[in-house]
């Protein structure tokens, strides 16, 4: 078992994961609502469609808003529930064995891995940009980095893991803005979002 005693770095660290896993949990309840609302009535305009490019309808009519078959929100709801707990268990108690940390990382990573492929997919290929879905970008990339992070810095990984993780910990928000950053440009370029606001 790892020693992951309550220290201010992991009291921040569950702080982290419950914020994030609260503000995910919201924006996959919205855009669960949405779908309902759209199944119900198919020709209605839901809430978060603000214009042409700023929309969610377009996603969640999609093949790629139910890539497994049921809507996508859904995963989220799961996923976020799951985050949300971890951080409380975090607070809650004195460790959790290796297995367990790394299973949750590959949790994470599959859930970057994933939401990646739903930005290309919305920027190149829909052509929108669904507001429910863009908190959900803004919350899993630096849920992957800081999930990341920590583990890498805790020896999850082992001692010389450990001593790249401590290294790259201070550039964690960095790289998360950048990456936040790099995503804008894609949309900007791809889609010149400015324009149809001014």
């Amino acid at each position: 078992m790892l020693n992951d005693r309550n220290d201010s770095r992991e009291t921040a660290f569950a702080s982290f994961l419950i914020t994030a896993g609260l503000v995910g949990l919201m924006a996959s309840l919205a855009l669960s609502i949405e779908k309902i609302e759209k199944l119900q009535n198919p020709r209605g305009v839901l809430s978060c469609d603000v214009s042409v490019l700023v929309q969610c309808s377009a996603n969640l009519d999609s093949p790629q808003g139910a890539v497994f078959g049921f809507p996508n929100p859904y995963l989220g709801l799961v996923g976020f529930a799951l985050v949300l707990c971890v951080g409380v268990a975090v607070l809650a108690t004195p460790g959790f064995a290796r297995w367990f940390w790394v299973a949750f990382h590959v949790g994470v990573t599959g859930a970057v891995v994933f939401v990646v492929w739903l930005i290309s997919q919305s920027i190149y290929v829909l052509g929108t940009l669904c507001p429910w879905c863009m908190v959900v970008w803004v919350t899993t990339i630096p849920l992957f980095l800081t999930v990341t992070g920590r583990h890498l810095r805790r020896g999850v990984y082992g001692a010389r893991a450990k001593k790249v993780g401590e290294s790259a910990w201070p550039w964690l928000p960095l790289v998360a803005i950048v990456s936040l950053a790099i995503v804008a440009v894609l949309a900007q370029l791809r889609l010149n979002v400015l324009a149809s606001i001014l």
